[in-house]
């Protein structure tokens, strides 16, 4: 994937999950803050725990970091699929909040994820 569809894809996937989280707050009232600095996704759960999403240019992947460990996400047919288990950006990240922050969202929603 050429540098500029890697940025296009990656900036799309950061606003849906930012949507994402921020129309779950509005209908729910989960405890989740986000925060975007530097292209860097930051998910804070009511227990001060964080979620961590970057960019990897180098590479072209999207990586994110939890608690349970840190994982690496290539673009492949519309999608984010983990390198190691092909789990999709979106069921990883909504089985992370749940485990982690006790927030279910479907980010499954959100085609790219």
């Amino acid at each position: 994937m050429s540098n500029p569809d890697f940025s296009t894809q990656y900036d799309q996937t950061l606003m849906a999950i930012e949507n994402i989280v921020e129309a779950a707050i509005e209908e729910s009232d989960i405890e989740l803050d986000y925060e975007t600095v530097n292209d860097i996704l930051t998910l804070t759960c009511a227990n001060g725990s964080s979620i961590i999403i970057t960019r990897q240019s180098a590479t072209s992947q999207l990586w994110l970091a939890a608690k349970s460990g840190g994982f690496h996400f290539d673009f492949v047919d519309g999608q984010w699929l983990c390198d190691s288990d092909q789990e999709s950006l979106g069921s990883k990240l909504q089985s992370i909040c749940l485990t982690q922050g006790a927030v279910n969202i479907n980010f499954k929603e959100a085609g790219i994820l």
